[in-house]
């Protein structure tokens, strides 16, 4: 005589109950991590290694896997009011641009590593304008940025965190310091603009000193001179009637002032 129904359904049931867990022990225990990831993994809370990528198997209720990206992270750092070192109250903001290079120490050294790095950047940030004049932030920012970069980086390094660029984005000034920028730029523009003219004329004077020179030098060339200077007066559309004067007449005249 076979089992009676009531059986069947009970091994049936348990037999689905043990499939069940099963599958939730091989769920528990397989791990994929990608290839731009890593698995730190602790064993009864002793730290085992990083592993990765691949597909891995770990005991349940007994290994813990801490998975940790290693492709860039882009960090914005907030405004930071700042008193810099002239002692203009200025807001300045950055972008930090940063990657785990030791997933083990990015998870056993720190609780939160990009919360860390955030918060190192803020406080260098604050330190850094602050030792700065405001024409550096304006005109030097990329050595700016060069040394944010470095000190953040030192220290992050103990985390297993690397800084690759620090960028610095933007820089606000008061109004009335606006007005007072854009009027020294005005003056300075305005000065080599005077600069410059004064050097023009000053070549100029030097090229008709030079020319008189050697017209002194040479009777001809000044003679020659003449008939260019009568050539394009005459080939003018003009009703006015101009008279020449003799060279030798002129030449008259200065001889006896000389005198």
């Amino acid at each position: 005589m076979g089992p009676s129904k009531e059986v069947r359904m009970v091994g049936g049931f348990w037999i689905a109950i043990l499939a069940a867990l099963v599958l939730m022990f091989l769920a528990s225990a397989i791990r994929i991590v990608r290839e731009y990831e890593r698995g730190v993994i602790f064993r009864l809370g002793r730290l085992i290694g990083a592993k990765g990528p691949g597909l891995f198997f770990i005991i349940p209720f007994v290994d813990k896997m801490v998975k940790v990206d290693l492709r860039t992270i882009t960090l914005d750092v907030p405004p930071q009011e700042v008193i810099t070192k002239d002692n203009v109250p200025v807001h300045v903001n950055a972008v930090v641009y940063f990657r785990v290079v030791d997933p083990t120490a990015a998870v056993v050294e720190v609780l939160d590593f990009v919360e860390a790095t955030r918060q190192i950047s803020m406080t260098t940030l604050r330190s850094v304008v602050g030792k700065s004049e405001l024409d550096e932030l304006l005109t030097e920012r990329e050595r700016l940025n060069r040394e944010l970069q470095k000190i953040i980086d030192e220290h992050t390094d103990p985390w297993g965190v690397k800084v690759i660029t620090v960028e610095i984005k933007d820089v606000k000034i008061p109004a009335e310091m606006q007005r007072a920028i854009a009027r020294q730029a005005e003056a300075e523009r305005e000065r080599r603009s005077k600069i410059i003219h004064a050097e023009g004329e000053l070549q100029a004077a030097e090229k008709l000193r030079e020319a008189a020179a050697i017209m002194q030098q040479s009777p001809g060339a000044l003679q020659l001179r003449y008939l260019q200077t009568l050539t394009e007066i005459s080939a003018e559309k003009t009703n006015t009637i101009v008279f020449p004067l003799p060279l030798e007449l002129l030449d008259a005249l200065r001889r006896r002032d000389e005198r």
